[in-house]
C-alpha cells in the first residue's frame, strides 16, 4: 500500500506537536507501508519527501491563499497514492483536492480545530474564513476522522455534526521515550542560568492564545519565593501577544528575584529541552486549549510531573493524582476556551503548583510513574498499527 501524508511541517521545519507527530508516524509507518511525504518549505534531502514553496504568483497574498496554493500542488503530486493522509487545515485542502483528482481515500488527523481557535482571526484576518473553509470541507467529506484523543473526537462532533460518529476514530499522539528519558547532563542549564539548587516550574510551548501563558505568568506572582520560574517560549503568533508577555515578563521579574525568571525566546533542540525538563521539580501546561497535549508526554517521559488545565484531551493523558496534579476550569461556550473565572483559574493554578514545588518527594514519585505510562501507553510502533488499520478499512 502507498500512503500519501500531507502536511506543513515536516524536519527539520518543525515548530509544533503536529510536525513532531509526522516525524514519528512517518518512521513507523514506513516499516508497514510505502510512504511519501508531501510538506510545506524548502527541498529536503530525505527519499520519499518532496517540499512544496509557496507559488510564486501569490507572493504577497493573504497567507491563507498561499497555503491553498500550495495545497494545489500538493494534490498533483499525490498521483499513484492508494490513500491520502492530511494532518491540519494547512493541509486539508490538499487531501481533499486529491480525494477528487485522483480517486482515492482521504483520511484526515485533527490536531486542532478552527472554531475552537477563533483568537487565529487576529493572525489570519480574512484568511481565517479560508482556514476554516478547508478544513470543514475536509472534515465533513473525508473516508476517515482521525481525533488524537477522546476529547478531540467530541469537538469535531461539537464542531461538525454532520459528520457520522462512525467515521472518527481515536489515535493518540505518541512519544519517543529514547530521545525523551531523563538526561542528568548540566551544561544547557548552567548555559541558560537554570539554579539547579532551587525547585523549578518549567513551561515549553508557542506564544499562542491556546497555550495560556499569561494565566500562567499571573500565577507565578504566588509562587514560593525560592521557586526558578523557566520559560521556554518564543514564536509568538501575533505583535498583540508578544507585547503582552513581555509586559508580564517585566512586572514578574519586578516582584519576584530576577534571576528567579528565565525567558529563553529562541526554539531549542530536542536534547537541549530534555536536559531542562529532566532538571524541573514540575512541568507546566496551562492551556485553555489542547486537543492531547503531546507536550505533556515529553515531560513525562524526562521523569517530570506534570501540573496541567483539566481541558480538551489533556485528562486523557495526564493521570490525576498519579503521574501530575489536573487544575479544573469552567470555559466560556464561545469557542475561545477562556475560563468563566479567570482569578479563580489563576489562583487554583498557583495553588496546585505550589503543593508539588513544596513536596519536592511527591513531585518525583509522579515523575517516575509518569514515564511509566508514556512508554506503557503511547508507543509510536502501537500507534502506526492503528493507522494502518485506518487506511486498510477505507480502500
Amino acid at each position: 500500500m502507498r500512503a500519501d501524508l500531507l502536511t506543513r511541517e515536516y524536519p527539520p521545519e518543525v515548530y509544533g506537536g503536529a510536525g513532531v507527530h509526522l516525524e514519528y508516524l512517518t518512521r513507523d509507518l514506513r516499516r508497514l507501508a510505502d510512504v511519501r511525504v508531501h510538506c510545506f518549505g524548502g527541498p529536503r534531502d530525505e527519499a520519499g519527501v518532496t517540499a512544496y514553496p509557496e507559488p510564486a504568483e501569490l507572493s504577497g497574498a493573504n497567507a491563507a491563499l498561499r497555503t491553498m496554493g500550495v495545497n494545489l500542488a500538493m494534490a498533483s503530486g499525490c498521483e499513484g497514492a492508494d490513500v491520502v493522509h492530511s494532518h491540519t487545515w494547512y493541509a486539508n485542502f490538499a487531501g481533499h483536492t486529491a480525494k477528487l483528482l485522483h480517486g482515492v481515500p482521504h483520511v484526515l488527523t485533527t490536531h486542532s480545530l478552527e472554531p475552537l481557535r477563533p483568537w487565529k482571526a487576529e493572525q489570519l484576518g480574512g484568511g481565517y474564513a479560508l482556514s476554516s473553509f478547508c478544513e470543514r470541507t475536509a472534515i465533513e467529506n473525508a473516508d476517515a476522522v482521525i481525533a488524537v484523543s477522546g476529547g478531540m473526537r467530541r469537538d469535531v462532533l461539537k464542531a461538525y455534526p454532520s459528520v457520522d460518529p462512525d467515521r472518527i476514530h481515536v489515535v493518540y499522539n505518541g512519544i519517543d521515550t529514547d530521545l525523551y528519558s531523563p538526561s542528568f547532563d548540566t551544561d544547557v542549564a548552567d548555559r541558560l542560568g537554570i539554579d539547579r539548587d532551587r525547585p523549578s516550574v518549567v513551561f515549553v510551548g508557542r506564544i499562542t492564545r491556546q497555550k495560556g501563558l499569561p494565566y500562567l505568568m499571573r500565577a507565578c506572582r504566588g509562587l514560593p519565593a525560592e521557586a526558578q520560574i523557566i520559560l521556554l517560549a518564543g514564536a509568538p503568533d501575533t505583535p498583540e501577544i508578544a507585547a503582552e508577555v513581555a509586559d508580564l515578563a517585566r512586572e514578574l521579574r519586578a516582584v519576584r528575584d530576577p534571576h528567579g525568571v528565565v525567558w529563553v525566546q529562541e526554539m531549542l533542540p530536542k536534547q537541549e529541552v530534555v536536559q531542562v525538563l529532566t532538571h524541573a521539580t514540575v512541568f507546566v501546561c496551562p492551556s485553555i486549549y489542547e486537543p492531547m497535549g503531546i507536550v505533556n508526554l515529553e515531560a513525562m517521559a524526562c521523569e517530570t510531573a506534570v501540573v496541567a488545565t483539566a481541558t480538551g484531551g489533556i485528562p486523557e493523558v495526564v493521570a490525576d493524582g498519579e503521574t501530575g496534579l489536573l487544575v479544573p476550569i469552567r470555559q466560556l461556550e464561545d469557542g475561545t476556551g477562556t475560563p468563566v473565572d479567570p482569578e479563580g483559574f489563576v489562583a487554583d493554578l498557583a495553588a496546585t503548583l505550589t503543593r508539588l514545588l513544596n513536596d519536592p518527594a511527591l513531585a518525583e514519585r509522579m515523575g517516575k510513574a509518569g514515564r511509566r505510562r508514556a512508554v506503557e501507553r503511547f508507543s509510536w510502533s502501537r500507534i502506526a498499527e492503528d493507522t494502518l488499520e485506518i487506511y486498510r478499512t477505507v480502500r
